[in-house]
């Protein structure tokens, strides 16, 4: 299993904001120290802004530099446009390394699967998952499918993904909840499968199985997760209905698509996110 990562994207914070460093410190830790998952662990390399601006507008990443808050969820932080562009960075390696056949997670932030074209939202301010799901339409890629499990709908990865012939996106997520979209599915190619908040275990797995059945019918040659462990049950914003095996089984379900894959994390804001991963990471090895 490849992780990629970077010592410094913990260097932002705010405090009492959910999206914190600790995110990352504490999967980091548990992640060195278990024995049952080889792990090779590599920082992440360059983007240029053209790869950016195939998802974003110019006086969007203009406006990353302006110390202003982008909403009440999205604070400016000093350098935000530097961790930001390292988490895209990150994403572009996880799909080279996809491509390469290895197994990659990439334990970043800040998340991306709420940024829209022109603006920051959501805890968000770059669109990871999209920029690298269109490097790899750009690249050579005929058909890219983005699966995101997060419990908050992906509205930024749809807007911007949105009536792409070669790209499909499929999003499983609570629904009405925020960012208060993803209720249909959307344009030709954006599939929303939205799961009522009080909705039981059951369903919410069913829903997660039907989506992939969905997936597989696309037919693709690349899949791009957006991994979001938000719908756990103890997660302090959702108190979702998840549990630890079922992280797992997503990330087995994932595997047995016999696909290149890569996976980026997104939401999941509890304190056992660190073995939510490992469990998913875990799945997606076959381990």
């Amino acid at each position: 299993m490849k992780i990629i990562t970077d010592e410094h994207c913990t260097g932002y914070s705010c405090l009492g904001h959910p999206e914190r460093p600790l995110r990352v410190l504490a999967t980091r830790q548990r992640l060195r120290h278990q024995t049952e998952l080889p792990i090779d662990w590599v920082a992440p390399g360059q983007v240029n802004d053209a790869q950016i601006l195939r998802a974003h507008s110019a006086a969007h990443l203009a406006r990353l530099d302006k110390p202003e808050d982008f909403d009440a969820d999205t604070p400016f932080y000093e350098n935000i446009s530097d961790y930001a562009r390292a988490s895209v960075a990150a994403a572009l390696d996880a799909l080279k390394a996809a491509r390469a056949g290895e197994n990659v997670f990439s334990l970043m932030r800040p998340p991306g699967h709420h940024a829209m074209p022109d603006r920051a939202m959501g805890f968000c301010y770059l669109n990871n998952i999209a920029i690298a799901a269109l490097e790899a339409v750009a690249t050579g890629a005929s058909r890219v499918a983005v699966y995101d499990f997060d419990v908050h709908h992906g509205n930024g990865t749809e807007a911007i993904l949105l009536d792409r012939p070669d790209v499909a996106f499929f999003s499983v997520h609570w629904y009405p909840f925020y960012p208060g979209t993803g209720a249909t599915n959307v344009g030709k190619n954006c599939f929303n499968y939205p799961v009522a908040p009080d909705a039981s275990r059951a369903a919410y797995r069913a829903t997660l199985a039907r989506t992939l059945d969905d997936l597989k019918k696309f037919q693709p040659d690349l899949v791009a997760v957006s991994a979001g462990f938000d719908a756990y049950v103890h997660d302090p914003l959702t108190q979702g209905v998840l549990v630890v095996d079922d992280f797992y089984w997503i990330g087995q379900s994932l595997r047995a698509l016999g696909l290149p894959m890569f996976s980026l994390l997104e939401g999941g804001y509890s304190h056992d996110l660190p073995e939510l991963i490992l469990a998913y990471l875990k799945g997606v090895a076959g381990k």
